[in-house]
């Protein structure tokens, strides 16, 4: 058995073990009480839990609706849409993705012992993410070295976006010294200049959460009126009959009203385990604060991220339809989470801006996931990682941070233009972080452009 398989079998169990695990030894770590190590343990379990069934459940009924909206519309595109699930099969395939946990580990080790980050990495599930990018930069150059070496640029943006985001999500969710690592809150930078040019137009300057539809719809706004009525449009424009609209409405209203429930497990879980942390690293490491970064899940209590999904789903079948030259027909990874995580913590939950933005960003999601199609094919056959069909070819609609992997393809290919793209991501992610890191919170956010709009 090679070292790769044996860190496959540690893994295989999925996240809802291998993460609660780790928190209760780092928990004993940082000298919380074994009850209390064990309750957050505990409670993390069942809020991946919980999300993973909800997901599951979500996914399950969606599927069909999809499929029958894809029939209604006679769309007959070929590449076929594997999902996150199909993308980590094929990156796991790989001889080579054990040694990417020892690459994630030691960027951030070194990182932290220079100060250049406040996050500790916990998100070791999501390591395959890191493995995707540099197998297929590995597979246009042929190189490990720029495998290896844009990969380790991959990791510390997503420690640098754990910096950024800790404050936003202690704001929104009560969280504390907790954030989110995850690459697909990238899509944050490429929506920041639009979300900037909102700030100067009134009418996405007035709070538009879930709270504030409360106050002016009423029941109209709670999660399961939302997910009900969002079914219903799914349904009537799938063209479904009556019985089935109804019963998929009925589904999405009790899978809308659950999420929030199910997530608060993660803030009963990482408030005792966020102040045991920082309480032990700032008795170690004088007037320095740390943040443990995980997964997305955590921001799941969230009915303006939900909302927004489910809605994209109809703008991804749309733009799927008219867009020219795009191959992909979104099935497996039609919930788009990178525009609905990325979103939320951009705009800090404003419902308004977040529908608005993923609409006009989900053609790019469309046009990586085309571009990556062959790739990810050759990729597929060449692990043997996935069954595709002959005269196929497959991919993933929302493969996360598209522009900043096909970047680093081109610039393994030695091509000009990817590097001048790639510096000018840059330089949006430094305007994001330095606007986002002096600006009001999320509470104060639109009072304040309002009152500015106004005047």
């Amino acid at each position: 058995m090679g070292m790769n398989d044996i860190v496959q079998a540690i893994l295989a169990p999925g996240a809802q073990v291998f993460v609660p695990v780790l928190i209760i030894l780092l928990g004993l770590l940082f000298k919380m009480k074994l009850r209390k190590a064990v309750k957050s343990g505990a409670d993390l379990v069942v809020g991946f839990v919980g999300m993973s069934i909800l997901i599951g459940a979500l996914v399950d009924q969606i599927t069909p609706m999809t499929k029958r909206l894809g029939e209604a519309t006679g769309l007959h595109l070929t590449a076929i849409d594997v999902g996150w699930t199909g993308a980590a099969a094929i990156s796991w395939a790989w001889s080579l993705a054990f040694t990417f946990f020892a690459l994630t580990i030691g960027v951030n080790f070194i990182l932290l012992i220079f100060n250049w980050t406040k996050t500790i990495n916990a998100d070791m599930w999501n390591v395959w993410g890191k493995v995707l990018t540099a197998y297929i930069i590995y597979y246009v150059s042929g190189s490990y070295l720029w495998a290896y070496g844009l990969t380790t640029i991959q990791v510390i943006i997503e420690l640098k976006l754990g910096d950024l985001w800790e404050s936003q999500i202690a704001d929104m969710f009560g969280y504390t010294n907790t954030t989110v690592t995850h690459i697909e809150t990238f899509t944050a930078v490429i929506m920041y200049p639009v979300n900037r040019l909102m700030d100067f137009i009134p009418i996405f300057n007035k709070r538009i959460d879930a709270k504030s539809l409360k106050q002016k719809i009423g029941m109209l706004s709670e999660p399961w009126a939302m997910g009900f009525i969002i079914g219903i449009l799914i349904g009537l424009l799938s063209r479904a009959p009556i019985s089935n609209v109804l019963n998929f409405a009925t589904y999405m209203l009790a899978i809308m009203a659950l999420f929030p429930v199910v997530a608060k497990y993660f803030q009963s879980a990482l408030t005792p385990f966020g102040a045991a942390m920082s309480k032990y690293m700032k008795s170690k490491f004088k007037n320095r604060e740390f943040y443990i970064g995980l997964d997305w899940p955590i921001v799941g209590q969230s009915a303006e991220l939900w909302v927004t999904a489910t809605i994209n789903i109809i703008f991804f079948m749309f733009w799927a339809i008219v867009l020219p030259g795009n191959s992909t027909l979104p099935f497996a990874g039609v919930i788009n989470y990178c525009l609905a995580v990325g979103g939320l913590l951009l705009t800090g939950g404003n419902l308004l801006r977040m529908i608005v933005l993923s609409f006009l960003y989900t053609p790019l999601f469309l046009y990586g996931a085309t571009f990556l199609a062959p790739i990810l094919t050759k990729m597929g056959k060449m692990t043997q990682a996935i069954n595709i069909p002959k005269g196929s070819e497959i991919t993933w609609s929302s493969i996360e941070a598209p522009d900043l992997r096909i970047m680093f393809a081109y610039m393994a290919q030695g091509k000009w233009w990817a590097y001048v793209g790639f510096l000018a991501l840059m330089a949006l992610f430094v305007l994001m972080y330095r606007h986002i890191s002096k600006a009001p919170l999320p509470s104060q956010r639109y009072e304040n452009l309002t009152k500015k709009s106004e005047g």
